[in-house]
C-alpha cells in the first residue's frame, strides 16, 4: 500500500508534469527510496494511483536503469562501460571489483552489501574510467583505488 508520503510527492510529479504517464518514471523513483525496489506488488500500487495498467507503468520502468524491478544491495555499483571508459581501462576495473567482491554484473554480495549493474553511460568521458556507488561519482579509477572506494561504503 502506498504511504500517505508516497501519494503526496507523486501527485506533486502528476501535477508538474501534467500527465500520470510523464510522471511515471519520478513515481517510480520515490516508491524505489522508501523500499528499496519495485516489486511487481509496488509496481501495481503505483499505476493503479497513476490510473494506468501495470504494463504501461513497467514498460516505463524497464527503459531507465535506474528503476529496479529486483531487490538490490545497499549500495549499487553503476560501472560505465562506455567506449570510453573500454579505451581507459575499464575492462581491468571490472575484473578488480569481479574479483574483490565475488560476484558478475546483476549479482549481489552474499552479504547483501553491493550490487554490480553496467551502465552506457554516466557523462564524464574526460574522467574516464568511471563508476558511481550509489549517488557518489568515481573518475579517473585505477584498480589500486578500488578497495579503499569500496571500504567507504559499509
Amino acid at each position: 500500500m502506498l504511504t500517505e508520503e508516497e501519494k503526496k510527492e507523486i501527485e506533486a510529479e502528476v501535477q508538474k508534469y501534467g500527465r500520470a504517464l510523464a510522471a511515471g518514471s519520478e513515481a517510480l523513483r520515490i516508491v524505489q527510496e522508501s523500499r528499496g525496489w519495485i516489486s511487481d506488488e509496488s509496481l501495481k500500487e503505483v499505476a493503479q494511483f497513476l490510473g494506468l495498467t501495470a504494463d504501461e507503468l513497467d514498460s516505463v520502468a524497464t527503459c531507465y536503469t535506474l528503476i529496479y524491478r529486483r531487490p538490490v544491495g545497499r549500495h549499487v555499483i553503476l560501472l560505465c562501460d562506455s567506449v570510453t571508459c573500454w579505451l581507459t581501462g575499464y575492462e581491468e576495473i571490472f575484473e578488480h571489483i569481479r574479483n574483490c567482491l565475488g560476484i558478475d554484473f546483476g549479482q549481489t554480495t552474499s552479504d547483501g552489501r553491493f550490487t554490480l549493474l553496467p551502465v552506457a553511460c554516466l557523462g564524464v568521458c574526460e574522467e574516464a574510467p568511471a563508476m558511481m556507488i550509489d549517488e557518489k561519482l568515481h573518475t579517473n579509477i585505477v584498480p589500486e583505488k578500488i578497495d579503499g572506494i569500496l571500504a567507504e561504503y559499509d
